[in-house]
């Protein structure tokens, strides 16, 4: 009779302990998944602010009793595009050319700097409005916009606009007069606090007499996400019912 090998393995029937993973092998796997989900996150955030939505912080009080200094809004990328334009929308727009002054970027550090600029150009930090301005649209290509009539009205196509549901709280409609017919592919656009405002009226003698290309949209603002406080939707106002015409691409 053969004796048998002792140095080979002898199977055991019944089920087998689990293998342990290695600690160093948990510890990779959690990392990869990690790097793979932020990886994942920061791409469809990407992808949102390129074709759909960003948020703008709000700088200046232009836009106030509607957006005050410190406001973070949401803007639409679809307005203009699938969806038109239309008189009373609020929207966010590049410099026509001069509306601006130069301004000096916060010190961050080279760090700080590094990481704000990543995080806000994958959208998860608002611009910081340098390059970009935040104004009312009260004039469409095409519209004859005037200030004022007999009763301080300013009308579009001649149509008395009645502007008392957002401008500021004792604020007139403007204390310059201007008449204008606003040119194919632009925009009139106004701050809702007239008095305070550097808008289309003022910057008449920049790039454009004034008028801001809807080229230079980047897009509708529609809701006040922070703070919380302020949170708000900002649809368009029924001031300009009365205008006949459409929207604008």
């Amino acid at each position: 009779m053969s004796t048998p090998n002792t140095d080979q393995e002898v199977p055991v029937d019944g089920p087998q302990p689990p293998r342990r993973r290695s600690a160093t092998g948990g510890v990779a796997a959690a990392v990869r998944e990690t790097v793979l989900v932020v990886a994942v996150a920061l791409v469809v955030s990407l992808v949102v602010k390129t074709f759909l939505l960003q948020a703008f912080y709000i700088p200046s009080e232009s836009m106030e009793r509607t957006l005050d200094i410190g406001d973070r809004v949401v803007v639409s990328k679809l307005t203009p595009g699938p969806f038109d334009l239309h008189r009373g929308d609020v929207v966010v727009f590049e410099d026509p050319g001069g509306w601006l002054p130069e301004t000096t970027p916060p010190d961050r550090g080279p760090v700080g700097t590094v990481v704000a600029e990543a995080l806000t150009f994958v959208g998860l930090l608002p611009e910081d409005s340098d390059d970009h301005l935040i104004k009312r649209v009260v004039g469409l290509p095409g519209d004859h916009v005037v200030c004022c009539d007999a009763q301080g009205s300013i009308t579009v196509d001649d149509v008395a606009v009645d502007e008392s549901g957002y401008l500021f709280p004792g604020a007139g409609p403007s204390l310059d007069d201007f008449d204008v017919t606003v040119p194919a592919g632009m925009l009139w656009v106004m701050g809702d606090n007239r008095e305070h405002s550097a808008d289309s009226r003022y910057n008449r003698d920049k790039p454009h007499d004034g008028f801001v290309p809807v080229a230079n949209v980047t897009g509708r603002a529609y809701a006040v996400v922070w703070p919380l406080s302020h949170w708000d939707w900002l649809s368009t106002p029924s001031a300009f019912a009365q205008v006949g015409g459409g929207g604008a691409q």
